[in-house]
């Protein structure tokens, strides 16, 4: 497969003031189109042509170190764009999600509180996860490119922690853009159909 850039499922302006139009424009348009350019570039002559977009990021971890961090930042922002929306965040969880969270991660507080801390705690450039291992959530966190599927999980949830993603409008706030994020922006039905995918 070759990579190819989505658009995104919303305005440029539609998740103000949590996230500003120059933020998404720079974010979408420049840093993920620079993540599909490398990544097709690199991705000739690699051996994991014709594969999906899993399977290569999970055929170059560990081998192809310029892939594999073009292959994964790909992945993750194709998710990341879907993993927000208008009037998203909250504190109501749909049903199955939040019974998955009462139990395994000790209910929505403290998952709120530890996600933000492994998204404040992400030394550099990085992200922050819900993920399912082994049939259980659990939160993660990686640095650059890397996430779950690496290391055996599959992400139902992620937030970016590179400054491009935050810097604009938070300057270096990391935490408060995490709050923010996290309480206005997260797309929880998304999260619940990738839980029920990964299940």
């Amino acid at each position: 497969m070759t990579f190819q850039l989505p658009d995104l499922p919303y305005a440029y302006d539609a998740l103000q003031p949590y996230m500003s139009a120059e933020t998404l424009e720079y974010h979408h348009d420049k840093h993920h189109q620079a993540y599909v350019d490398n990544g097709n570039k690199l991705l000739e002559g690699s051996g994991l042509e014709g594969k999906s977009l899993e399977e290569i990021v999970k055929g170059s971890y560990g081998s192809n170190a310029g892939l594999f961090n073009n292959a994964g930042q790909h992945y993750n922002h194709i998710h990341f764009w879907q993993w927000m929306k208008p009037g998203g965040g909250g504190t109501s969880l749909p049903g199955a999600l939040q019974e998955k969270v009462d139990s395994d991660l000790g209910g929505f507080d403290k998952f709120r509180a530890d996600f933000i801390q492994a998204g404040v705690t992400q030394f550099g450039s990085g992200w922050c996860w819900l993920a399912m291992k082994d049939g259980r959530l659990e939160i993660m966190k990686t640095p650059n490119g890397e996430n779950p599927l690496v290391h055996g999980a599959v992400p139902l949830l992620g937030c970016d922690v590179w400054e491009h993603s935050y810097y604009i409008d938070y300057r270096n706030a990391r935490p408060k853009y995490l709050e923010a994020w996290f309480d206005n922006l997260v797309n929880w039905e998304h999260v619940e159909e990738m839980m029920a995918a990964a299940s």
